[in-house]
Parts: C-alpha cells; sequence; structure tokens
C-alpha cells in the first residue's frame, strides 16, 4: 500500500477500443493517486472469455501510455485468478450465503415483463432460493446448468457516501439475489470487481454513473467476506454537444483514432480534465500540474458535454507548445521523403503553429515544394485588382534581394507606392494560393527564390 493509503485503478474490459469516457476514469484515478503520492493499479477485466480479445488490451496498454498516464506494479488479469475467486465463492457457500440457480434467460425474462408489467421493479422473484436437494437435482437431470446467486438479506437497507452524489440508501427488499459466477463457471462484474479491489488495497475508485446501482451489490459482498471496500466516486456521463449520448453516430473516436488523426495527449487530457471537473484552472497544464488540481470535490453530477470544438481549442494551444523537434515528429509522416533535414526542420519551424492536425500540413507541402492550385474566385479578384505591374515589381524585388524579406517588400513598397493589405494580400495569393496562413518570410525562404520568381513572373504577364 502506498504511503498516504491512496490506492485507485482502472479496470476496463477488453471488449473494444479505448473510448473518451474510459479514457477519462483512468485520468481522474490516475490524477488522484499521484496528487496524493499513492498507487494507480491497472487491472483487466476478461473474465468474458467470448468478448474479451488481446489485441484490445495490447491497444489500451499503448493508449494508456500514449496519454502519459503510467501504472504501477504488474497488470492484474482477472482471467488468471480463477483459484482465487473459487476459494472465495467457496467460503460464501459454507455460509449459506450463495446458491445454485437454475432459471434460463427465457424464464429471466418472462418473470421481468410480469414484474413490470404489475408495476413492480424487475428483480429476481427467489425462484430457486429454497428449493431442496430433489429439486435441485431434478434440474440437474433437466441438463440445465446452473449459475450461483448471492442471497440478499430479506430486510435492512445498505449505506454508503458517494464522493459524487453524497449519501446512498438502498433496500435490500428491492435489490433482489444477483449473480456472483456465470453457468461457465467464471466470476461475474459484482463479485470479482469487488474481491480484486479489497486484494489489492485499492481505497478509491471512480467509475461512470452507470455502475452506482452496482454499488450496494457489491458492498453486501465485501461485508459477507469480511472484507474492506473502497470509497466509491461515480462521474457523470459524457454526452455529446447536444446532451444526446456520445456514440461513434455523434463522432465520437477511439483514442487510437483520435492518435492517428495527430490529436496530442496533452490537448486532450486538458480536455478531459475539464468535463466533470469543475476547475479555476484554465492555461494549458502538464499532468503533474492537472494532478495538483484535481480535486474529487469538484466532481459535477450534471453531464459533461463533449464539444469537438473545445477539444481543437487546447489542440491548438498544444501544437503550439511544441519545440521545433517536437513539431517536426509530428509531421513528419506528412512530408515529402525526399527533403533532407534542413528542409524538413525549416518547413516544420515555419508552419507548425498554423496546423490543428499535421494532415493540414499537406496543402503547406505542395504549396512550398510543388505547384499552386488554381486560385478561387476571390483569390482572383484580387490578383486582377493587383495588376501585372506589381508582380512584375515583385519578381523584380526577389531577383535583387533573394529571399531577404524585409528588403523584398521594402523595395516592392517603394516601386508601386503600395502599404499594409494593399501590398501583402495580393502577395500573399500569389506566392500561397491562401489570403492567410503562416508568416511569409519562412516561407520564402524555403520556397527558393526561383519558385517565387516564377509564381509571379506568371501573373506580371497576363491577367489570370
Amino acid at each position: 500500500m502506498s504511503p498516504t493509503g491512496t490506492t485507485t485503478r482502472f479496470a476496463p474490459s477488453p471488449t473494444g477500443e479505448l473510448h473518451l469516457g474510459n479514457a477519462r476514469t483512468a485520468l481522474f484515478n490516475w490524477l488522484l493517486a499521484r496528487r496524493d503520492g499513492g498507487r494507480f493499479l491497472l487491472r483487466i477485466e476478461d473474465t468474458d472469455a467470448e468478448r474479451s480479445k488481446p489485441e484490445f488490451t495490447q491497444q489500451l496498454m499503448e493508449d494508456l501510455q500514449w496519454l502519459g498516464l503510467p501504472w504501477d506494479g504488474e497488470i492484474v488479469a482477472q482471467s488468471q485468478r480463477g483459484p482465487v475467486y473459487r476459494e472465495a465463492l467457496d467460503k460464501l457457500e459454507r455460509a449459506g450465503r450463495v446458491y445454485p440457480c437454475y432459471c434460463t434467460p427465457l424464464e429471466i425474462e418472462v418473470s421481468r415483463k410480469s414484474q413490470l408489467a404489475s408495476g413492480r421493479p424487475p428483480r429476481y422473484a427467489g425462484t430457486c432460493r429454497n428449493l431442496n436437494n430433489s429439486e435441485r437435482a431434478a434440474k440437474l437431470a433437466e441438463g440445465r446448468k446452473p449459475t450461483l446467486r448471492f442471497k440478499v438479506p430479506d430486510g435492512g437497507r445498505v449505506e454508503f457516501v458517494d464522493l459524487v452524489h453524497g449519501e446512498q440508501r438502498f433496500e435490500c427488499a428491492d435489490i433482489g439475489d444477483f449473480i456472483v459466477q456465470r453457468a461457465d463457471g467464471s466470476a461475474a462484474f459484482f463479485f470479482s470487481n469487488v474481491l480484486d479491489d479489497a486484494l489489492s488495497g485499492v481505497t478509491t475508485v471512480l467509475r461512470g454513473e452507470d455502475h452506482l446501482s452496482n454499488t450496494p451489490r457489491q458492498l453486501l459482498i465485501a461485508m459477507a467476506l469480511e472484507l474492506k471496500a473502497p470509497t466509491y466516486g461515480h462521474l457523470s456521463l459524457i454526452t455529446s454537444a447536444d446532451g444526446s449520448p456520445l456514440s461513434k453516430r455523434h463522432g465520437a473516436k477511439s483514442l487510437r483514432q483520435l492518435r492517428e488523426q495527430g490529436y496530442l495527449p496533452k490537448a486532450l487530457v486538458n480536455h478531459l480534465f475539464r468535463l466533470g471537473h469543475s476547475s479555476d484552472l484554465h492555461d494549458l497544464l502538464d499532468l503533474q500540474k492537472l494532478a495538483a488540481g484535481f480535486n474529487p470535490a469538484h466532481l459535477v453530477r450534471s453531464p459533461a458535454r463533449f464539444d469537438p470544438v473545445q477539444l481543437e481549442v487546447w489542440q491548438r494551444q498544444a501544437v503550439h507548445a511544441l519545440s521545433s523537434d517536437e513539431a517536426l515528429e509530428w509531421m513528419r509522416p506528412h512530408l515529402p521523403s525526399t527533403l533532407d533535414a534542413a528542409s524538413e526542420s525549416a518547413f516544420a519551424a515555419a508552419l507548425h503553429q498554423n496546423l490543428l492536425l499535421p494532415s493540414d500540413a499537406a496543402y503547406w507541402v505542395q504549396v512550398v515544394f510543388g505547384e499552386l492550385p488554381e486560385h478561387d474566385a476571390e483569390g482572383t479578384e484580387l490578383i486582377k485588382a493587383a495588376g501585372p505591374a506589381f508582380f512584375e515589381a515583385a519578381a523584380a524585388a526577389i531577383r535583387t534581394h533573394g529571399t531577404d524579406w524585409k528588403a523584398v517588400t521594402t523595395a516592392i513598397r517603394e516601386q508601386t507606392g503600395r502599404k499594409g493589405p494593399e501590398l501583402f494580400k495580393p502577395l500573399r495569393q500569389a506566392l500561397t494560393g491562401r489570403r492567410d496562413g503562416p508568416e511569409l518570410a519562412p516561407l520564402l525562404r524555403i520556397m527558393t527564390a526561383a519558385r517565387a520568381i516564377a509564381r509571379l513572373e506568371r501573373l506580371s504577364s497576363a491577367a489570370p
């Protein structure tokens, strides 16, 4: 256990790629542990053998490392802990706290619909709770494979204080006996989850609020096994900007997809830090400063709305904060393989603060090293208004002064009398095909004087 006693964990099921909701859960647990000088554990909840895939485990490990969220100690895989679960289940059986249930899924569903139709909350009806040995033998003779259900007390209530939702009370009569072992012999989520938390010394669990109703069941298991359960905090769910559930249909992407697009981990963790967690920290911060500023008391109950535009704001700030070398590595997959090291570095230094994603460099690669696309209608009018004489003067200035930007613009101004936007707008349009973008001075240097002169001479000889 950590010196402060604070131990958190992230316990995903490897049944798909890591998405923003799970990423935020991992981040908040990591921040809490690091804030307190504690431990952050990684557990893979892969007892569902049919849906769990090793490639998803590998992917989520890579995602956590990419985000900068290393875990402490060895990774625990629940699929390797069958004997531990069996020992605990045997203890419950000896204490009479569990019993075999032979009900089929169809029978459970029929009972559930009947309860709903009569206005009662759906819960297990206790059909198999009091079967005698001969009745159980008859069920087995029919070929039924039993699950194992936890026997919830007939009376009383389960009470706990949630870090986000405050005091919680659940009547045992409303919970219903629940499955702790599946028919295939594997431990169910309710059981293995709380058992592993207790045995690994987890003190605090931050997880999605969809698990809030699971908590009384897990506390009952912990009490029956005389184990110390963690303190729970149930995070508000992340929704799309319009308040609907965040999904692929609404443009939600996995961390792998965001990483492949070129989003930076610093942008993502800064955005996630502020989803469902109020803070007066407004700057782009590293993980250590985010940890110092994290406070479970500031977790909010209302849904956290994911706004792609806000993520772009953080992305631009993170891109601006890149060093020249970092920017080059970020952009390199989108640069021509024929560039030498000096050209790569100059291009990255000139462009990276004007990009949102590295793929945005493709246009500027074409501008600097290739041929300009056709000017759009507004650009064509701008060039016509400037007139051939302007571009002839610009070409002459570069022939004389090369890529010395200050000398070139001074010569154009003296020759044409143009200054300010009347000088720079048509010049930018002629050289880059755009009316906005990176500073022209460094662009001109890597574009080369010869390429710039050729573009200007075409416009000085005839109207576009």
